[in-house]
């Protein structure tokens, strides 16, 4: 199995571990060996297995960097939904805080999804954007008119095809194009920022239409992609790729890793604040061309947290996340949190649905569903911070926090 669960780590009879670090930086073998061995190992996998590391981070940290006055002065309300009975909710009552980073946890069937995507997220999306799913049954929902909007931020792709990947995502490819048609090469001939589009006629390569891969249909098979043969994955024509800024050409920018074309970009802030925010959420390894269609849920997650990030804070979102600690490293489970805390800092909410002990354990607040799944399911078992949460002895949760920090 290809696995980040502590507990399943504990249970193999042999671990491999690979790294050290993604992309580039990684890609060898740098420990084999039993998990006691692993506890012993001086791996990135090793330090956190061990309790050596522990997946923290420091929200005063978060909000030295993201806070404001404003948000540190804000009083913040609460949402609450009343007389949830989908599925198998038990006519429940639940308050949501704002302002907070918010973890609604439980057995798988507990409830969660129903509460937090079926009748919330539905809500939330007919209030600010009038879709037509309809939400669950309940009661009322109190408290929408003290957010400003909605994202739901799941682990779906950022695209399907290849034309769309992280520089296009994350808006910073139009500023990256302007400074390419702003060189004096292009003026003189003439090249507008459309030029270096691969979306547009004109500079693109149109044996591919700017994919810089062919669809081949494979009529009962999933389609497969190869490498267009006339512009060998460069997406441009000859034309387009002898304009050149500070040595390289549109093609080279796309082939870029996040890491190295922050050090490239690093004095063009409509460039660089996008750039750095993905480097940051720990995405350095990726290429700003890399095709959507290559990106694991994990990073297109992040993707779109990262971009949400780097976005200037106007009046309070709500987020909601479902799972978002799926196929995530103790290291990368950190990253995360100190993007929800990041959020948190700005003056929004981030509500996450989430089994991972370690997010559980660095939430501000926990709605705890349960006690079990199914039809012994549906209500609230507990609610409030990982502290309380602990008290509770109904609480699968609970007993978990107290019991799952790792022995150093």
């Amino acid at each position: 199995v290809v696995e980040h669960d502590d507990q399943t780590i504990e249970a193999a009879d042999w671990v491999i571990d690979i790294g050290p670090g993604a992309g580039k930086h990684g890609g060898k073998v740098i420990f084999e060996g039993t998990p006691a061995q692993l506890r012993r190992a001086k791996t990135p996998t090793g330090e956190y297995f061990s309790g050596r590391k522990e997946v923290s981070a420091s929200k005063k940290e978060a909000k030295q960097k993201h806070g404001t006055r404003e948000v540190a002065e804000k009083t913040f309300g609460s949402i609450t939904v009343r007389g949830a009975k989908e599925h198998n909710l038990k006519n429940i009552t639940v308050d949501i805080p704002l302002g907070k980073f918010v973890c609604v946890s439980g057995v798988s069937g507990s409830g969660k999804s129903t509460l937090v995507n079926d009748i919330l997220g539905r809500s939330l999306m007919k209030y600010f954007y009038d879709s037509k799913p309809v939400p669950g049954e309940h009661t009322s929902i109190k408290g929408l008119e003290e957010i400003d909007k909605a994202i739901i931020i799941d682990q779906s792709p950022i695209g399907r095809t290849p034309r769309s990947n992280p520089a296009t995502y994350t808006n910073a490819f139009g500023p990256i194009r302007n400074l390419f048609a702003e060189t004096r090469e292009a003026k003189i001939r003439g090249y507008k920022p459309g030029r270096f589009s691969f979306n547009v006629k004109g500079g693109r390569c149109e044996t591919c239409q700017g994919d810089g891969q062919r669809k081949i249909e494979m009529q009962f098979l999933p389609d497969m992609w190869v490498e267009c043969e006339e512009c060998h994955g460069k997406r441009y024509n000859q034309d387009t790729l002898e304009i050149e800024w500070q040595g390289h050409s549109i093609a080279d920018v796309l082939e870029m890793t996040v890491e190295d074309a922050v050090q490239v970009f690093g004095d063009i802030p409509a460039v660089a604040r996008k750039l750095t925010t993905l480097n940051e959420v720990g995405l350095g390894y990726i290429q700003l061309g890399q095709p959507a269609t290559t990106l694991s849920g994990g990073e297109a997650q992040r993707i779109k947290l990262a971009t949400e990030l780097a976005k200037k804070a106007k009046g309070q979102t709500l987020y909601l996340l479902d799972e978002p600690t799926t196929g995530l490293h103790f290291a990368d489970v950190e990253k995360l949190l100190g993007i929800l805390h990041g959020l948190v800092a700005k003056g929004h909410t981030v509500l996450v649905i989430e089994h991972n002990m370690d997010v559980i354990r660095n939430a501000d607040w926990i709605i705890d569903m349960g006690p079990e799944g199914g039809d012994g399911g549906g209500t609230i078992v507990a609610e409030g911070t990982p502290a309380d949460i602990k008290k509770v002895t109904k609480s699968h949760t609970g007993k978990f926090l107290k019991h799952t920090q790792r022995k150093k």
